[in-house]
């Protein structure tokens, strides 16, 4: 019971900010919270947060931790309500958002099926490249790709995802292969433009760090379909995600440049505002797709789809739409 309540403490005070607005939402003195966190970090015999008069910061440990200690939260809160009166049917109405190419080909086809299993919820879902205001907004869940900012957001990972350095055959018969990324520099790549979130760049491994770089060319847009398109058409490079551009890689219609250079897998998360109850069909919705997501084949076959919605859904006689590519 002490070591749960050291990680609740932990994660309410990253959320909150303060060990005091923590500890007035608890109803305890501030130094209740901060001898949790202590003893949290003797157990573990690391630093977790750097504490001043001002500002709390996640020292990397803590970050790291933070991740961890989140999921097991949430599927705590998950087993409690599976098995809580009886089991309780979730009910409500669910809004997701989506980064625009990901949603449509990777949350829109799974939503028939959650709501084919969840027939007492409805649900909105909002495919957008800009970074949704959650808390303003009223959105239950955003799914985002790639390095999540500092925030006291709640995220779950849900899958990794691997950037790209991609081309078609006919523009590297015109120009060659780069062989390093500085090569890059003299190439024609094709960038998100200036108000779309790629802010930092490409990124690579160079002598065992991580390097960003931030090539040019004649052509960016701010939609990566589109990039997609002027790639496969030989008109430059594109830096894209595995789960966009690998089926074009298999079929041999784009061809995979500096992979020895290839930066780590990074992730597809799940985030929502920190709450102390969330609602049963936000935490159904998020272990429907980790799991999902987690199969085996999901992301090997190119031609998955969801399965139609039982013959009693609400949905049944509807074509579930397929996953673009």
């Amino acid at each position: 019971m002490d070591r749960l309540k050291q990680i609740e403490s932990f994660v309410a005070v990253v959320a909150k900010g303060s060990l005091t607005a923590t500890a007035q939402s608890e109803g305890v003195a501030p130094a209740v919270i901060g001898r949790r966190i202590d003893a949290l970090e003797e157990r573990l015999g690391v630093k977790l947060l750097i504490r001043t008069t001002r500002r709390i910061t996640l020292t990397h440990e803590g970050s790291a931790f933070l991740e961890n200690c989140q999921r097991l939260l949430i599927d705590l809160a998950s087993a409690e309500a599976s098995v809580s009166a009886g089991g309780v049917k979730a009910s409500g109405h669910l809004r997701i958002s989506a980064p625009a190419g990901f949603g449509r080909r990777h949350v829109a086809p799974l939503v028939p099926r959650f709501l084919a299993q969840h027939p007492d919820v409805s649900l909105s879902l909002n495919l957008s490249d800009r970074v949704v205001d959650i808390v303003n907004e009223g959105v239950d869940c955003a799914i985002r790709v790639g390095d999540l900012p500092d925030s006291s957001l709640v995220s779950v990972r849900l899958a990794d995802n691997r950037r790209l350095c991609v081309a078609a055959p006919a523009y590297l018969q015109r120009t060659g292969m780069p062989a390093t990324p500085q090569d890059l520099m003299r190439h024609q790549c094709l960038t998100l433009s200036s108000d779309a979130s790629q802010t930092r760049g490409w990124a690579f491994l160079v002598n065992g760090e991580l390097t960003h770089l931030r090539p040019s060319g004649r052509l960016d847009c701010s939609d990566g379909q589109v990039l997609h398109d002027w790639c496969l058409g030989g008109l430059g490079v594109a830096w894209r995600s595995t789960w966009e551009v690998e089926s074009d890689v298999t079929a041999g219609r784009l061809q995979v440049l500096l992979q020895d250079y290839a930066a780590p897998a990074n992730g597809i998360y799940a985030v929502f505002a920190q709450r102390k109850h969330l609602p049963l069909r936000v935490r159904l919705w998020i272990d429907f797709v980790k799991q999902t997501y987690g199969e085996g084949r999901y992301w090997a076959d190119e031609t998955v789809s969801p399965a139609p919605p039982a013959a009693n859904s609400p949905l049944s006689g509807e074509a579930p739409p397929k996953p673009r590519r």
